[in-house]
């Protein structure tokens, strides 16, 4: 991108976008600085930045708009490796809205010359009444980068003698301008489709993130639990194996007592009272066990109702539950899959055995279909183990698929079938 920000026919600018609002403006000399790491945003540091290259005529009409991503790191510094050609990609777009000086050139995700850049682009929003095109609109108006308007200069037009000529007949109305804006309003209907699909694939993908996360942190969760259960029960049968020998212990000196009755009364209050602090013991042990049992069947409970708890009421699992969002899955052989909430856990397991049994098929047998169905080539090794790799017919149902037929070619198919 050029340092110069006015070109032989008008300006150029960058807008920084926050949501459907224009955040910061700056000129493309100005945002070549920050692309040579001259200076930096503290503001923006470790930030992606939404940001709009605008090309204006020198009458301030928007002609041009890139909507392109540029990162900033933890020193507020552009990324030195960033090389979108924005200045080109102005010249080359496809036509998009009519922003008051005819329907401009834009280049944005669903809409870029150049397949291999659409990543680094972003799609804006169309949505009437708030939208990222009225937004830029209002900011080019505004002129805070006080660009000086230049006015286009009036037609002259030469007096040439016209001579006397019948008047014309009357003539139907020229339908090319009807023409023309209907044309206009179908590009801005197919891009403003195709923005929705590119934002509606974005939100699906932000949400299968956040669910992959919130299922990692419950599962976390119930492992610290069990974990904590585990240690709990251990505890509590050495508790039951100490408070055994107590008893045992007790019964012995029972016993022993027993049998020492006519003992002197000196060895008769010793004994009794060892009998007294082994008993005091066994009731403290007891009351221990007890004090056990109620923290273990306290943690048995916590255990249950997070297994069986409500999602929040707020929260993303509590939206897919109500199905006021779908989680849609897309596998060969069986298509788009509309995920019920209580199979999403299990399908995030492992999806590939979640679309054999939706198949009808152990996981396995749709493994070897869907290695067919993805490379219809004969599997057939010969002798010094290669294989023949001859194209073959794809078969598309996985339950109509028989292996060591439909992947072998014309040739080798008896071969199969006679060995």
């Amino acid at each position: 991108m050029g340092p110069a920000d006015q070109a032989n026919d008008g300006y150029q600018a960058v807008f920084f976008m926050e949501g459907v609002k224009v955040a910061r403006q700056m000129t493309a000399s100005e945002f070549g600085a920050f692309l040579d790491g001259y200076v930096g945003l503290s503001d923006l540091a470790e930030t992606d930045v939404r940001a709009v290259y605008v090309a204006l005529s020198g009458d301030l009409l928007v002609q041009s708009l890139v909507f392109f991503r540029i990162y900033f790191d933890d020193e507020g510094r552009a990324d030195s490796h960033w090389n979108i050609p924005v200045e080109r990609f102005a010249t080359e777009g496809a036509k998009g809205p009519d922003l008051g000086g005819g329907p401009i050139r834009l280049v944005c995700r669903s809409q870029c010359p150049e397949p291999r850049y659409a990543e680094e682009l972003w799609d804006p929003d169309m949505t009437p009444g708030s939208n990222h095109f009225q937004s830029i609109r209002k900011a080019v108006q505004a002129n805070k980068l006080k660009f000086r308007k230049i006015e286009p200069a009036p037609a002259v037009e030469e007096a040439i003698p016209v001579l006397a000529v019948p008047a014309p007949a009357p003539v139907e109305p020229d339908s090319s301008g009807e023409r023309a804006r209907l044309a206009q309003m179908i590009r801005e209907q197919r891009l403003r489709i195709k923005t929705l699909q590119s934002v509606h694939r974005d939100a699906l993908t932000d949400i299968q993130r956040e669910h992959r996360v919130e299922m990692q942190a419950l599962r976390s969760e119930m492992s610290d639990l069990e974990q904590k259960y585990e240690r709990q029960r251990l505890t509590n049968e050495q508790l039951k194996e100490r408070l055994s020998e107590r008893n045992e212990q007790y019964l012995a000196i029972q016993e022993q007592m027993a049998g020492n009755e006519e003992t002197s009364g000196r060895d008769q209050q010793t004994s009794s009272a060892e009998l007294v602090l082994l008993q005091e013991q066994l009731e403290r042990k007891e009351r221990e066990l007890e004090m056990r049992g109620d923290r273990i069947a306290l943690l048995e409970q916590e255990n249950h109702d997070l297994r069986s708890r409500e999602p929040a009421e707020d929260s993303l699992m509590r939206q897919l539950q109500e199905q006021s969002v779908f989680l849609v899955a897309y596998h060969p052989g069986v298509g788009h899959l509309t995920l019920p909430f209580d199979d999403i856990e299990r399908y995030f397991g492992n999806p590939v055995s979640y679309a054999a049994e939706k198949c009808g098929l152990n996981e396995p047998a749709y493994r070897e279909w869907l290695e067919h169905y993805e490379n219809p080539v004969c599997r057939h090794a010969g002798d010094d183990g290669g294989e023949c790799n001859e194209p073959v017919m794809r078969v598309s149902q996985p339950a109509e698929f028989r292996p060591g037929q439909d992947d072998r070619c014309e040739a080798h198919q008896s071969v199969a079938v006679t060995s």
